[in-house]
Order: structure tokens, then C-alpha cells, then sequence
């Protein structure tokens, strides 16, 4: 990697850009370099291979995320919570965010072929649930949380969370909004090729998606609501304040999208 912080940090730049507009698939060396206005040749001399370079940024991403979670460290433990949730949340307009988060859940996939892969996403999933576990065990000692079981419940915040993000990147259709699956599947019964019974059967005999089973523009919104209401709010000590969704997302705010 190159000596020179700025350096570095444009080159982690342009593979964040280069996931956003490829995937993790389809992106090349090539398509980094265009993206961060550095000749290939420059990047193989830092990273021998296209892995090397994906396994350095993903080794950026989560020290980024240390630093950031590092930083609201001397906070209330309940607004730390609080921003934790709303760090999952997505906003249905968010396409650039949502793109690469799908080129992360595809090099997550990786995981059980790669062992230098995993290793960064075992330290991931550390990441979440340890910061989780280090609020509750905060909050704890100070009263703002009942006596629970700090690792069981943080591994249930991080599932919870982290499955309702994964759900509704991998069934909007990555359009951030999920309109192009819910059109398709709307105009389904008005094709000629619909089912006469009306029982979401295709003529060829193939199954129709149901609209319903597809999660909302806002899912995880409604998901990091719950998260509060059902799973937070039980923990809190008498007399303790559950901060708004909103006030989460706030504490939260990120200078890009890169988590």
C-alpha cells in the first residue's frame, strides 16, 4: 500500500466507487483505476491481484467503522444503542449506498472459499456484536439497562439488523426502491399469460411473486423501529427515555456512505 495516507485513501475511494458501479463480479483492476484516476500499473505495484486490493478495502471499511464507533464511544449508553439501530437504516432513495452494499453481500459469499476474506468478516461480525455487547455491559452499570445476558442479546440486535438489510438489498431488485419487482409482479394478473383461476400461476405453470412478499421501500426503517419498540425498550431501566428512530439515525450520520 502506498506510504502516503492521501494516496491510499483515493485509491480506497475509487474501489468503493468502482463496487457501487460494477460489483464485486464485474469489477477489474481497470475499473478501480479509472475510478480513482491512478494507472492500473500503479495499483499492481501496491496489490498484486484484484483480491489483494478487495481484502485491503474491506480491511478499510471496518477500521473506518472502529474509528466512527470509537467516536461516540462517551455517549449515553442508550443513545449509543439508539445509533447503532439506525445505522442499518436505509432511506428508499439511497441507490448509491444500497449498490454497494450488494457488492458487499457478494463478497461476503466469498467468505467460506476465502480464508483472508473471512477473516475480515469474522472481525466484522466481532465488530457489531462486541460494540452492542460493550453498550449493554455500559449500560448495566450505570442503571440504563435491566441485567440481561449481554452477548445472547447482541447477537440477536446484529441478526435482527443486519437480516432485515440483507432482505430488502437482495428483493428490491437493487433499484432502491423495489418499484421495477413490484410493477412486474402488480401487472402480472393483466398479462394474457395469467393463470384464468386467478391463483398467481403463470400459464407456463411457474409461480407468480407475490407483492406481498416483498419488503417495503422502507423495510429496514420499519425493521430498526421494531428493533426499538420489542427488543430495546424491554431492557430499559424504569424511568429511562427511549430515544426516537430519528435521533439514532442522527447519532449516527456518516460524512459518505462508506461503513
Amino acid at each position: 500500500m502506498s506510504d502516503q495516507p492521501s494516496a491510499a485513501e483515493e485509491i480506497m475511494d475509487g474501489v468503493y466507487r468502482a463496487l457501487r458501479a460494477h460489483g464485486y463480479a464485474d469489477v477489474t483492476m481497470q475499473d478501480i483505476a479509472d475510478e480513482c484516476s491512478k494507472s492500473k500499473s500503479l495499483l499492481h505495484y501496491h496489490y498484486d491481484t484484484k483480491e489483494d486490493l478487495l481484502v485491503a478495502f474491506l480491511d478499510y471499511v471496518i477500521t473506518d467503522s472502529e474509528a466512527r464507533i470509537r467516536a461516540h464511544a462517551d455517549e449515553p449508553p442508550i443513545e449509543r444503542l439508539a445509533g447503532f439501530v439506525g445505522w442499518f437504516v436505509f432511506e428508499a432513495d439511497a441507490v448509491d449506498r444500497e449498490a454497494f452494499h450488494i457488492a458487499l453481500l457478494e463478497l461476503r459469499t466469498q467468505g467460506p472459499f476465502n480464508e483472508r476474506i473471512r477473516e475480515q468478516l469474522v472481525r466484522s461480525d466481532r465488530l457489531l456484536r462486541g460494540t452492542v455487547a460493550d453498550i449493554l455491559e455500559s449500560g448495566i452499570e450505570n442503571g440504563t439497562f435491566r441485567e440481561v445476558d449481554v452477548e445472547e442479546t447482541a447477537a440477536l440486535v446484529v441478526a435482527t439488523l443486519d437480516g432485515a438489510r440483507t432482505r430488502q438489498i437482495t428483493l428490491t431488485g437493487g433499484d432502491g426502491d423495489g418499484a421495477g419487482d413490484r410493477d412486474e409482479a402488480d401487472g402480472a394478473g393483466d398479462s394474457d399469460e395469467a393463470d384464468a383461476d386467478g391463483d398467481g400461476a403463470t400459464a407456463e405453470g411457474g409461480d407468480a411473486t407475490a407483492v406481498d412478499d416483498l419488503p417495503e421501500p422502507t423495510y429496514t426503517r420499519r425493521v430498526a423501529e421494531a428493533t426499538l419498540q420489542r427488543i430495546v425498550a424491554p431492557l430499559l431501566a424504569d424511568g429511562v427515555a427511549l430515544p426516537s428512530l430519528e435521533d439514532g439515525i442522527a447519532a449516527m450520520s456518516r460524512d459518505d456512505e462508506t461503513e
